[in-house]
C-alpha cells in the first residue's frame, strides 16, 4: 500500500511537471496579472518584436493589466512596474545598486559587483559615484572648452543654415566622455573614431538585439558584436594598465584605480560609464536643444536666468545649482523624451509590491517610459512644460523615479552637467529655431533616440 502511495504521488508530480512544460499557458508568475507565454522557447519575445520596442510592449502590457504586470522573457518570468507608487515600494529597499547599471552589466555579461552583499554593493556604488564627481570637478575647464569650441563653430555659420544636432552632439559627447574617462590620449581624433565604431556596434546590439532576442538568431551580427566588445575591452584594459603605471589622478579611470577594485572590475566600470555616458549625454543634449527650438518663450526665460546668475562670466561648477530654471528644462527634457524608458533589477530576495509577492530571482522591469507619460502623475503629459517643476509634488515624483536626488543614475548626473554647460554657453549667444515640417520620431530602446537626424537653425542674439 505504501509503495502504491509513493508511486501515485510521484506520478502526479511528473504529470503536473509535464503539463507545465507542454502547455506554457498554464504557467503563472505567482498570481501577478499578465501575459502567458506565446512561445515555449521565446516566451513573449514575439509580442515584444511585434510592438517594435520593449517600451511600446510595456505600454500595452500596463494598459491591459495595470501598474503591476508580468510576462515571459524566454523561459524566465518578468514583473514590470508601471506607476510611481509601485516603483517607490520597490526602489527604496534596493538603494545599494543602480537599476540602469545593473541592467547594462547583465546585458554585457558582467558579473563582478552584481553578486556581492548589500555592503559590498554600496561600497562599489560609492566608489563609482565618487569617481564621476571627482572627474567632473577636476576636468570642468576641459568640458567648458569643448562646448565653447562647438558653439563658436555654430556662430560661424550663416543665419538659417541647417545644423544636424545628432551628428554634432554625439561627437561632443564622445569627445567629452572619452577624455574625461580615459585621459589625454583621446584628444586624437583617430582614437575617438575607432572608439565610436565599436561603441555604436555594442550599443545598438545591447539596446535592441539582446532585448528582442534577434542577436542570437544572426551569426554575422553576433560575430560583429563580439569582435567590437573584445576590441573595446582590450583597449580599456590597456588604458587601465597604462594609467595604473603612471599613477595619475585626474580622470575617471584614475579615481577607480585608487580603490581596491581589480583591473577587470575597473575595466567593466569604465565600459559601463563609456557606453551609457555617451548615449545618455548625447541624447539629453539633442532632446534639450530640440525642445528649446520649439519655444521662443522658454528660450527667453532661460536666457534671463543665465544673465541674472552668470552675467558675462562662463558657467562654473559652483554656479550650476543656482540655475533652477535650467534644471527644470533638463528635468522636463528627460520626462518628455522618456530619456531612459526602462531599467531593471534582479529580485535578490522575495519581495512584495502592493498585494503582489515577487519571488526571489525574478527579473523586475522599471517601466519608466510608461510612468513618465502617465496622466495621473503629470498634467498634459505630452506637452513640454518646464514650469511644471515649480510644484513640489512634481519634483518629488520625479525624484522617486531616480532622475534626481540621491537616486540619480551617475551617468545622468554627468549628462546634466555637460548639457547645463552647453545650454548656458549657447543660449546666451544664439537662438534656436525648429526646422519647419520636421517630424520627430523616437526610437525607444535603452535610451530614447531620434530615429532620424534632427535639424535646427540658429541666429545670433542681438
Amino acid at each position: 500500500m505504501l509503495d502504491f502511495a509513493i508511486f501515485a504521488v510521484t506520478f502526479v508530480i511528473i504529470l503536473v511537471g509535464a503539463v507545465l512544460y507542454l502547455y506554457p499557458s498554464s504557467r503563472r508568475t505567482s498570481g501577478i496579472p499578465g501575459l502567458n507565454p506565446t512561445d515555449e522557447k521565446d516566451g513573449n519575445l514575439p509580442d515584444l518584436v511585434n510592438r517594435g520596442s520593449l517600451h511600446e510592449f510595456l505600454v500595452s502590457l500596463h494598459q491591459e493589466f495595470g501598474p503591476v504586470a508580468s510576462f515571459w522573457f524566454g523561459g524566465r518570468p518578468v514583473v514590470s512596474l508601471g506607476s510611481v507608487q509601485e516603483l517607490q515600494q520597490h526602489i527604496n529597499p534596493n538603494h545599494s545598486t543602480d537599476s540602469f547599471e545593473t541592467m547594462l552589466k547583465s546585458l554585457l555579461g558582467y558579473q563582478s559587483g552584481m553578486n556581492g552583499g548589500p555592503t559590498e554593493n554600496l561600497i562599489r556604488k560609492k566608489v563609482y559615484q565618487g569617481a564621476i564627481n571627482n572627474t567632473l570637478k577636476n576636468n570642468f575647464p576641459l568640458m567648458l572648452k569643448l562646448v565653447e569650441e562647438l558653439v563658436e563653430k555654430w556662430r560661424s555659420f550663416p543665419d538659417a543654415q541647417h545644423i544636424p544636432l545628432c551628428s554634432h552632439l554625439l561627437c561632443l559627447a564622445m569627445k567629452t566622455v572619452t577624455q574625461l574617462a580615459l585621459g589625454e590620449s583621446f584628444t586624437d581624433d583617430t582614437e575617438v573614431i575607432s572608439f565610436r565604431k565599436n561603441h555604436d556596434v555594442i550599443w545598438s546590439e545591447i539596446g535592441k538585439g539582446y532585448m528582442d532576442g534577434s542577436l542570437e538568431k544572426s551569426s554575422s551580427r553576433k560575430g560583429r558584436y563580439e569582435k567590437a566588445l573584445s576590441e573595446m575591452e582590450s583597449m580599456l584594459l590597456s588604458v587601465v594598465k597604462e594609467r595604473k603605471a603612471q599613477r595619475k589622478q585626474s580622470v575617471f579611470v584614475d579615481a577607480l584605480l585608487q580603490s581596491s577594485l581589480s583591473e577587470r572590475q575597473v575595466m567593466e566600470d569604465c565600459m559601463v560609464f563609456l557606453l551609457a555616458g555617451c548615449a545618455i549625454t548625447a541624447n539629453l543634449c539633442i532632446w534639450a536643444l530640440h525642445f528649446l527650438s520649439t519655444s521662443d518663450d522658454i528660450q527667453d526665460k532661460l536666457y534671463q536666468e543665465l544673465e541674472e546668475v552668470l552675467g558675462s562670466d562662463p558657467v562654473s561648477m559652483d554656479k550650476i545649482p543656482q540655475l533652477k530654471y535650467c534644471q527644470h528644462v533638463l528635468n522636463e527634457t528627460v520626462r518628455t523624451a522618456k530619456l531612459t524608458p526602462v531599467a531593471a533589477r534582479l529580485q535578490e530576495v522575495e519581495g512584495k509590491v502592493d498585494q503582489h509577492v515577487i519571488p526571489k530571482e525574478t527579473l523586475v522591469i522599471y517601466a519608466l517610459g510608461v510612468v513618465l507619460q502617465d496622466s495621473d502623475t503629470w498634467s498634459i503629459p505630452y506637452r513640454f512644460d518646464p514650469d511644471r517643476f515649480e510644484e513640489e509634488s512634481v519634483r518629488k515624483s520625479f525624484c522617486l523615479l531616480g532622475f534626481s536626488g540621491n537616486q540619480t543614475c551617475p551617468e545622468l548626473r554627468f549628462a546634466y552637467t555637460l548639457t547645463t554647460v552647453l545650454l548656458s554657453t549657447l543660449v546666451r549667444q544664439l537662438k534656436l529655431q525648429q526646422l519647419k515640417g520636421q517630424v520627430m520620431e523616437v526610437r525607444s530602446e535603452l535610451v530614447s533616440t531620434p530615429k532620424d537626424e534632427t535639424w535646427v537653425t540658429v541666429s545670433r542674439r542681438s
